[in-house]
């Protein structure tokens, strides 16, 4: 072997044990790639959630299915109203953001609203007309109750302010509307009372 040939195998044999020493220290990389794992584990529960909103969605239906005229309505509008606020609020906690937050809010309204609507039809004339103000009016207050939580998420102190404000004012209107209708089922001076009582009350 020539001199030269010899002094190589000797550097590559002397930094061979530094190479694997640097091998050892060297850490596990970090990063965006290791990041991944608590997302994929979030992506994970919510495609679970989301199966098992199917799954009960299903089986909540087919129950519906044997009832029959405004309960099988009211079931239907049940069963259609959980599985949009279990979808929601599985993205929730997928994606921890606020407008997912302010979307299941909004879910849960609308699915208390549909079903407090759909339990009205089984009612007739002015029952079912305070029935269906009385819901627009619990919506109304849920609505205004999540824009306030919005405010306070999102916004400034101003923002919560106004938005407070709105929804004292929407929910007043909504409340005022359906206890008026309560006076339309009256008549002569009983109605005149409850109508002037109503106004009183609600500063109309």
């Amino acid at each position: 072997m020539k001199p030269i040939q010899r002094l190589a195998l000797c550097c590559v044999l002397a930094c061979a044990p530094l190479g694997i020493a640097h091998a050892q220290l060297t850490p596990a990389p970090t990063g965006p790639a290791g990041a991944s794992a608590p997302n994929d584990a979030k992506r994970a529960a919510y495609d679970s959630a989301v199966k098992q909103a199917d799954a009960n969605y299903k089986a909540a239906k087919d129950k519906c299915d044997a009832m029959k005229g405004n309960d099988r309505d009211v079931c239907r509008a049940q069963a259609k109203g959980d599985y949009n606020v279990a979808k929601a609020n599985a993205m929730v906690e997928r994606d921890g953001t606020e407008a997912a937050r302010n979307r299941a809010a909004k879910e849960k309204a609308e699915a208390d609203y549909d079903v407090a609507k759909t339990k009205c039809d089984a009612m007739k004339g002015n029952d079912k007309d305070t029935c269906v103000k009385d819901a627009k009016a619990a919506y109304t207050r849920a609505k205004g109750g999540d824009e306030v939580s919005h405010a306070k998420a999102t916004g400034t102190a101003k923002d919560v302010s106004e938005a407070r404000r709105d929804a004292v004012k929407d929910t007043n209107d909504a409340n005022y509307k359906a206890a008026k209708e309560r006076c339309d089922a009256m008549s002569g001076d009983a109605k005149t009372k409850c109508q002037n009582d109503v106004a009183a009350k609600f500063k109309k």
